[in-house]
């Protein structure tokens, strides 16, 4: 039987093209010398697309009159414009629950790293100033008594409430509806949430219905001693509002592994003093993204062995 043709537009891990390869046809867009030109050669041929970010929508798809599915690596989607794939009768498959662990370690992670300045800790200490100048400056806040309101209780949030409640912390959530099941109590807006609590995690998929969803004014109802953490995606917080609220003191602090143009980081932001920042390395632990990719393969073994999908996104039903 003549091998099924995938298309994988940007580099994967080495896993995942060694896996698919053994399987399909790959063509590899990143090495093309002329993308445009091999497109046009091979565009009816791809039935299946192994994805790492970058656009997909429908002038993406016309390219592709035979593709079948497009299976993505990551939790988040947002590359993805799902109602485009639907019209095309378009698979969309994910790459779920093999990361929500990860993903929670290092949310709890950065959240402690952000209460108690844990990275700037570290650089006083190897700039020398332990010795120079003293111990590091007590930290004004602490986790200790903290609300935490979790924006987006899905696999990843309720992973890191199960760890922040072994913390000791206060767990509250917002979300698009309230969930069967769930006893933490629930805020119908995101503002109403934020007022009731003093840590704010987001979890949010990106996308245009969360865009800015952190805003001005969520921030100045988290307070004062308001601590904010973003693991979820760049676009869900107003990164200019953020860095307003931080140097007026409307928040007291900030954790954030995403950013709205990645891999920009606001000069500001890496400026102010009780500000954490991560790479985007939620998930980035070689067992975890070998388990990411395994997910990808699966997805398009499955599709066109079986007809299903391991892990469609939500919108495919």
């Amino acid at each position: 039987m003549t091998p099924v043709d995938i298309l994988m537009p940007r580099p994967m891990p080495p896993l995942v093209l060694e896996k698919l390869e053994a399987e399909f046809t790959v063509h590899k867009l990143f090495e093309a010398e002329n993308p445009d030109g091999m497109l046009a050669e091979i565009g009816p041929k791809i039935r299946g697309v192994a994805a790492m970010g970058g656009k997909m929508d429908k002038a993406f798809l016309e390219k592709f009159p035979n593709v079948e599915i497009i299976s993505s690596f990551g939790v988040g989607y947002d590359h993805v414009n799902t109602g485009d794939c639907l019209a095309a009768n378009v698979m969309v498959t994910h790459t779920p629950d093999v990361l929500s662990d990860e993903v929670a370690d290092t949310a709890l992670g950065l959240l402690l790293m952000t209460v108690r300045e844990l990275g700037q800790a570290e650089t006083w200490l190897r700039e020398g100033k332990w010795v120079s100048e003293g111990a590091y400056p007590l930290t004004r806040a602490t986790l200790q008594g903290r609300t935490l309101g979790i924006f987006g209780l899905g696999r990843i949030g309720k992973a890191i409430a199960k760890r922040a409640e072994a913390f000791g912390l206060t767990i509250h959530y917002h979300g698009r509806s309230r969930q069967d099941g769930v006893a933490y109590p629930y805020h119908a807006t995101l503002k109403d949430m934020a007022a009731a609590c003093d840590t704010l995690m987001v979890v949010a998929p990106g996308g245009a219905a969360t865009k800015h969803s952190v805003n001005a004014e969520v921030l100045d109802a988290l307070g004062p001693e308001g601590i904010l953490i973003n693991i979820g995606r760049g676009t869900v917080v107003d990164e200019q509002a953020l860095i307003a609220a931080l140097e007026k003191g409307t928040i007291h602090g900030a954790g954030l592994d995403v950013f709205e143009d990645e891999p920009n980081v606001p000069e500001k932001l890496m400026q102010l003093p009780r500000v954490t920042l991560l790479p985007h390395v939620g998930s980035a632990s070689q067992a975890t993204r070998n388990a990411m990719g395994q997910l990808v393969v699966d997805n398009l073994k499955s599709w066109f062995d079986t007809g299903q999908a391991v892990t469609p996104v939500p919108e495919m039903g």
